[in-house]
C-alpha cells in the first residue's frame, strides 16, 4: 500500500475537522462534497474504509504520534 506523506495527511485531517467543527455536513451541497471528498480521501490514504478510523491511523502516522496516545479518541 502506498503511504501518504505525513504533511499530507496533516492537511486532510486539518481540512476536515475544520468543516466538521463548523458543521458543514448542514452545509450546502458543495461544502459537503468536499466533506465526503476529503473523507474519502483519508480512507484512501490509510487503508481504512471508515472515516473515523482513517483519523485515527493519519494521526498515528503523523511525527510524534505514539502507541500509547489516547488523545485520538478525544472528541
Amino acid at each position: 500500500m502506498l503511504m501518504a506523506h505525513p504533511a499530507v495527511l496533516r492537511e486532510l485531517i486539518e481540512q476536515y475537522e475544520t468543516l466538521k467543527m463548523l458543521k458543514a455536513e448542514n452545509g450546502g451541497e458543495e461544502v459537503r462534497r468536499r466533506m465526503d471528498d476529503l473523507a474519502y480521501t483519508l480512507c484512501v490514504s490509510t487503508g481504512t474504509r471508515d472515516v473515523d478510523a482513517a483519523l485515527i491511523a493519519a494521526r498515528h502516522r503523523l511525527p510524534g504520534a505514539r502507541p500509547e496516545d489516547d488523545s485520538v479518541l478525544s472528541a
